[in-house]
């Protein structure tokens, strides 16, 4: 399927999942079962009290490089559905995707020289801390401060913005695609092996869903919430 056909609420799921495999996860992560039958997507989104057009707009991003999603096909209603994709999103990352790379890695520096060793587990060590950083943050501030807005109990007084966590998002993309150069780069051909390989594949893809993640928190998320916030200006 090219950049040019996109995804709609007429097709049917099966046929979705078809174009795309990648999209298993995106069904895993909002609770959507196997064994839809011949049923489009509309018909399953209302079966699962989910939001077709953002349902499309997040399978779109996935599966199309260049797709721009257009904001009038959302409103207020459908940041609910976004803060709780991002949330289960968290969840498997950090217990499915991130214990995958990190058990590898393990296993891989099992092999390795002390220094070699010792560079891979402190990174990869930062790297952990870092993004359960950056998850906390996000679960503990910005998702409770935006369903203050939108559950009405917004106080006019309150210092943080949706702006304030635009200019603060950091990239816990960039420090993997550092590991990722330091297994391509820098550790010595003798320590090639198939698990080495497949660290870098599992980081590839890693690297990835981060930028789609961000994708949905930057141009979704960020405009939805600046909206609500101008409603109380």
């Amino acid at each position: 399927m090219s950049d040019n056909t996109l995804y709609s609420d007429r097709m049917k799921m099966a046929e979705l999942v078809a174009a795309d495999g990648n999209l298993l996860s995106i069904l895993q992560r909002l609770g959507i079962e196997l064994g839809f039958g011949e049923a489009t997507v509309a018909d399953v989104c209302a079966r699962y009290g989910l939001s077709k057009s953002l349902f499309l707009v997040i399978c779109n991003i996935y599966s199309f490089r260049h797709y721009a999603p257009a904001m009038d096909s959302l409103d207020k209603n459908d940041i609910v559905h976004i803060i709780n994709y991002l949330r289960v999103s968290h969840k498997y990352y950090k217990e499915v995707c991130f214990p995958g790379i990190h058990n590898k890695i393990h296993k891989l520096v099992e092999g390795l020289d002390d220094i070699n060793r010792r560079l891979i587990d402190k990174f990869y060590d930062d790297y952990d801390n870092e993004v359960n950083n950056h998850f906390y943050f996000e679960e503990n501030v910005v998702f409770p401060y935006i369903d203050s807005l939108f559950n009405a109990v917004f106080a006019g007084e309150n210092e943080f913005s949706i702006v304030k966590f635009e200019e603060n998002h950091s990239n816990i993309g960039e420090k993997l695609n550092d590991l990722k150069n330091i297994l391509i780069k820098y550790l010595p051909e003798k320590y090639s092996s198939p698990m080495r390989f497949e660290i870098l594949k599992e980081i590839c893809a890693m690297e990835n869903e981060l930028r789609k993640h961000s994708l949905i928190e930057n141009k979704l998320l960020v405009p939805l919430v600046q909206n609500l916030e101008n409603s109380y200006e």
